[in-house]
């Protein structure tokens, strides 16, 4: 690496734990189109909450972030809340569910689903 280059990280990582699971969920609905929609809206007990859903389009400025041959997007709106953020997978006594850890988030809720920044 020369001194003119440097490394810019990805600013959001969308973990293998995530991408296998998301690649579960496109064969059980059979739909290889589908991608993991993550997204931010006002609620939850510390006034954002985060939200997944499937989505089998794009959206002109939506942000694809891909992990192999799955990937997730995010709308402009719920990016600039997401920048730095990790996309997880976890299985535990809690259950199973996608997670995300935002280093944005200046307090977050005993479940984690929600955040204030």
């Amino acid at each position: 690496m020369s001194g003119a280059e440097s490394f810019v990280p990805t600013p959001l990582i969308f973990t293998d734990s995530a991408a296998a699971r998301l690649r579960a969920l496109i064969a059980e609905e059979n739909n290889p189109a589908l991608k993991l929609r993550v997204y931010v809206t006002g609620g939850g007990c510390s006034g954002f909450q985060y939200g997944f859903d499937f989505a089998e389009t794009v959206d002109e400025e939506d942000t694809i972030i891909k992990n192999g041959e799955v990937a997730m997007v995010i709308d402009p709106l719920s990016y600039q809340y997401l920048v730095g953020s990790t996309v997880d997978f976890e299985e535990g006594l809690a259950g199973a569910r996608f997670m995300i850890q935002n280093p944005n988030a200046t307090t977050t809720c005993g479940c984690g689903a929600s955040f204030t920044v």
